[in-house]
């Protein structure tokens, strides 16, 4: 091939590669600007929101003071089965 015609080829070539990382670039950057404000978004949302209190146990009690230090003399629950 004639080396003028593969140098074209190869600036053509190249341009189109570029060009299409500058709209790669392009997509990335909108994606990420969505992202932030869909972000900013539930942060505003979850201001307003104030969680319920989650009981400790199962009848919906929650744990008090004296209940920790008479647990197992160390303030932890035993485990009924061990990590293997």
């Amino acid at each position: 091939m004639h080396p003028e015609i593969m140098r074209e080829l190869h600036a053509q070539r190249s341009r189109d590669l570029q060009e299409r990382a500058h709209r790669a670039g392009l997509a990335r950057t909108a994606s990420r600007a969505l992202r932030a404000l869909r972000r900013n978004r539930r942060q505003a949302e979850a201001d307003g929101f104030v969680a319920p209190a989650i009981p400790d146990y199962v009848d919906g009690s929650f744990r008090t003071a004296g209940d920790e230090t008479a647990r197992n003399g160390q303030g932890q629950v035993p485990a009924a089965r061990h990590a293997a």
